[in-house]
């Protein structure tokens, strides 16, 4: 993490206080933009969702995946395939510090062109402080983690910006920009090809740090019974250092989901 990274967050985190705990002041958490999926409850359920099959691949492999979209005490939050803790809010809870986990997934060498004879890249977790801003204009995500799981030891910061396209009984959409500067050590991890992996077709690479920018919408549309249709589609730029390595076939990397929920 830069000093400039950690001087952003600590000033935010100077800006909150901890009266939200005896503050009379209502909460006005907008819930359509509180995650990149709009909900206005708890969600459960289940997905599919398509993505490459390993890193800057034009081949995708599907994986059917639980949905958990939910506050608890509106304090713990899971979120796909993130989950974390508040720590300190403003009164009105529109700003927020916390600590977050994710996964991160690998991927097989073995079902890729480029990456077949490799070391397969193994499934991580990453963990570290999230800073969310809701204004009337939209959500502000600011985000820094590092691999806790030790199998790249990198490290990514994120900014992410939600808006709320469509707010109706019949459809909620969600648009979403975001930039995510990796590590040198992520990039190698998941791009670089070692020593040992260097085939005729497939020279050493050892990658930089970079930056990567996402597109993405996600939707919500009423099923029978107050259950919920799922889905989004997004869209990653890769950065010039993921984008030059041997296994990376093209630099535009989309991804996909439809799910079905259950409110709580």
């Amino acid at each position: 993490m830069t000093s400039h990274h950690a001087y952003l967050l600590a000033g935010a985190c100077l800006a909150l206080t901890l009266q939200s705990n005896t503050a009379t002041a209502e909460s006005r958490i907008d819930r359509q933009t509180e995650t990149a999926v709009p909900r206005s409850q708890n969600l459960y359920g289940i997905g599919l969702g398509v993505l490459p099959k390993t890193s800057g691949s034009d081949e995708y492999r599907a994986l059917v995946l639980p949905i958990i979209n939910a506050n608890y005490g509106d304090r713990f939050f899971i979120n796909a395939l993130q989950a974390g803790v508040w720590l300190l809010d403003s009164e009105d809870q529109r700003l927020r510090f916390g600590l977050s986990a994710e996964a991160k997934f690998g991927w097989d060498a073995s079902k890729g062109d480029r990456t077949r004879g490799m070391d397969d890249r193994d499934f991580s977790i990453f963990v570290g402080p999230l800073l969310r801003w809701q204004t009337d204009y939209g959500t502000f995500n600011a985000q820094w983690t590092t691999d806790a799981s030790g199998n790249s030891d990198g490290q990514q910061f994120q900014v992410q910006y939600i808006k709320s396209l469509i707010r109706s009984p019949q459809l909620r959409l969600n648009g979403l920009v975001g930039v995510t500067w990796n590590s040198q050590k992520f990039n190698d991890y998941y791009f670089g090809v070692r020593r040992d992996e260097v085939t005729p077709n497939r020279p050493f690479y050892r990658a930089g740090s970079g930056v990567e920018w996402q597109l993405g919408i996600n939707g919500m549309m009423p099923a029978f019974k107050d259950h919920s249709l799922l889905f989004g589609a997004f869209v990653t730029r890769l950065s010039s250092e993921q984008n030059d390595s041997p296994i990376t076939e093209t630099r535009i990397q989309p991804l996909a989901y439809v799910g079905y929920s259950i409110p709580f």
